[in-house]
């Protein structure tokens, strides 16, 4: 097979030839068509996410989507010639997907959306994954709620938006100005985070009484900012970047709880998978019934553009997810 790997930080893609791996028990064989690229996987290849442990030479690319083409003793969810999406790789040492093949713990997986070309599955499931589990999981995101997303027009944010409007959140997004066409047809009332301190848009939205669950996806001093816009008593803040050094008593004083998401921590320490297969059965309902969709960039790339594909991902020209074509 061929596949595209990088040898050292900041280093090339190279289209090498590969031997197909083997299939293990519990795992399938997917024919790839398609691989999203994700901010990590740009900051995997510069070698600064000591978070995402993947050594070097690798393939990198988590997001996958193809078609089973071997299945391997157990895998009883799947028969060949399925179409499946996941996040499988690209970290951890497991084989990333900018590559024809790869073989998957089955536990990852899911049947991708039936509505979904595989190329547009291919965009969804690290931030479908991360979006489900800070607001499902951990906030229990429910009708009547009021929602706070933070960096709504971003793959997480967007995901989020969709997903708690699915639930039967009311939900508000912070972005820039030139976001709110983008925010206002997933259904977000925009904020703009340029203009207004958290003071006024609680005080605007939910007459200063705090939103039931901010989700930032942003970090840094956005998520400083949730602590001072999350309900009292009841409200719960989410972040998917909760990395640096924040000080909780704004969040103490308003008697509120925090919770971080981990996206990769299945495939890092084995444990969980299975959920994140759920989950995407999950999103894969959602999809076919109208409730979500992926945001997915125009330009279009195969497996010797992969290159291209990351200098698009982090040039600031995309407008949602770039996808690597591999036909």
């Amino acid at each position: 097979m061929q596949a595209a790997i990088v040898r050292e930080a900041n280093g090339s893609f190279d289209v090498v030839h590969r031997p197909v791996p083997d299939v293990s028990p519990g795992h399938v064989l997917v024919r790839i068509a398609a691989s999203g690229v994700n901010p990590l996987d740009t900051k995997i290849r510069a070698g600064v996410a000591a978070h995402a442990r993947h050594p070097l030479p690798a393939v990198l690319g988590m997001d996958l989507a193809g078609v089973v083409v071997k299945v391997g003793a157990g895998a009883t969810r799947f028969q060949v010639g399925d179409e499946v999406y996941g996040l499988v790789g690209g970290v951890g040492g497991l084989q990333g997907t900018l590559a024809e093949y790869a073989a998957v713990d089955a536990a990852l997986l899911a049947h991708k959306p039936k509505s979904l070309a595989l190329r547009d599955a291919a965009a969804l499931p690290l931030v479908a994954i991360t979006a489900w589990e800070g607001l499902i999981d951990r906030a229990r995101t429910r009708a009547g709620h009021q929602v706070l997303v933070h960096g709504g027009a971003g793959g997480v944010g967007s995901a989020a938006i969709q997903i708690a409007r699915a639930f039967g959140a009311d939900v508000y997004t912070t972005v820039a100005p030139a976001q709110f066409d983008v925010v206002s047809s997933l259904g977000a009332t925009p904020i703009d985070y340029t203009a207004s301190a958290p003071a006024d848009y609680v005080l605007e939205h939910t007459a200063d009484e705090g939103f039931d669950v901010v989700y930032d996806t942003v970090g840094g001093a956005t998520l400083d900012a949730s602590f001072h816009s999350v309900r009292r008593y009841t409200g719960h803040v989410v972040s998917a970047l909760g990395w640096g050094t924040h000080a909780l008593a704004p969040l103490s004083f308003r008697g509120a709880t925090y919770s971080g998401v981990f996206t990769l921590m299945p495939m890092l320490s084995g444990k969980g998978r299975a959920h994140h297969g759920e989950i995407l059965t999950e999103v894969a309902r959602l999809v076919d019934a109208g409730q979500l969709r992926p945001l997915v960039d125009i330009r279009r790339f195969t497996l010797d553009q992969a290159g291209d594909a990351h200098a698009r991902a982090t040039g600031g020209q995309a407008i949602g997810k770039v996808v690597v074509d591999i036909p």
